[in-house]
């Protein structure tokens, strides 16, 4: 099974998915969060507590998300890991609003 971050994490970046995380699978940028699959145990602790529903697993993705799970992969692997809650972007409630959370 593959967990992916999608766009709904997009000008959000909440971070509760990392502090559930057991292991140091996240990685961030200026904007979202990314999973590396070949560190994520697929507990799915991330899912639920994802405050816009922007994490989700493979086979629940629709087909105009799975080019995410790409983005993912290739994400993870450049950017830094993030392993402790981090301050959401300032868009964040906005954003949230906008996704109707």
């Amino acid at each position: 099974m593959t967990i992916v971050v999608t766009d709904n994490c997009r000008r959000c970046r909440f971070t509760e998915c990392v502090s559930v995380c057991p292991v140091a699978c996240f990685h961030a940028d200026d904007e979202m969060v990314y999973i590396d699959n070949d560190v994520c145990i697929d507990c799915s602790a991330c899912i639920p507590v994802c405050p816009v529903k922007a994490i989700a697993s493979e086979e629940d993705l629709t087909d105009s998300q799975r080019h995410w799970v790409a983005i993912n992969a290739e994400k993870s692997r450049v950017l830094p890991v993030i392993d402790e809650k981090q301050t959401p972007l300032p868009t964040a409630e906005l954003r949230r609003a906008e996704l109707g959370y």
